[in-house]
């Protein structure tokens, strides 16, 4: 669905990356209910900030043969259309899926949203850049990988899960660097 210019927001979701960074060098350990980010708040903030229409891609890694169905379903239901990958052990089967759609949006109109850390899909979000294109990246700030971060001075927007986005229904035991504008003393007392 796109608007009156055809444009689409395309929102790829590499949600094994979002996962495990959110488990192991967040919370060290597996989330909890609460602590999961809210899938649908990142379409709606999606379609909030560039407003126009949003078509998003969640990929998974189903090489082991099953899919959990409940969250495909729920992916679903919220306007997500999954993408169950399946491959070789030795494959990133996420990854390349993820690298294999970067390439294609790179033909076609509409601006890209990215969530993961992941600098591997630096050289596709690069040739995405310099363009009438918006491209961004959807992800905790201070475990971006260093070579996406060097993106934002060719144009890559930045956008905090839980600062900008609001992913979260809990505040996350997160250290990182605060903006003086942002920094609240009563979180720390």
């Amino acid at each position: 669905m796109a608007n009156e210019d055809g444009r689409t927001t395309y929102v790829l979701v590499d949600g094994e990356n979002i996962d495990a960074t959110l488990g192991s060098a967040i919370l060290n350990g597996r989330p909890t209910p609460e602590q999961r980010p809210r899938w649908e708040r990142i379409l709606d903030f999606a379609q909030r900030t560039w407003d126009q229409p949003v078509k998003g891609l969640f990929f998974l890694n189903a090489s082991n043969g099953t899919m959990p169905m409940s969250f495909v379903q729920a992916l679903m239901a919220i306007g997500y259309q999954p993408i169950p990958l399946a491959g070789e052990s030795y494959e990133k089967v996420v990854d390349i899926g993820i690298k294999r759609t970067l390439t294609a949006l790179a033909a076609r109109q509409g601006d890209v949203l990215l969530a993961s850390h992941d600098g591997d899909f630096t050289p596709e979000i690069e040739s995405l850049l310099g363009t009438d294109r918006r491209v961004g990246l959807l992800a905790f700030r201070e475990f971006t990988s260093s070579a996406l971060a060097q993106l934002t001075d060719r144009g890559l927007e930045v956008f905090d899960l839980e600062g900008d986005v609001h992913a979260f229904n809990v505040q996350l035991p997160r250290l990182r660097i605060i903006p003086l504008a942002e920094f609240d003393p009563l979180r720390y007392l």
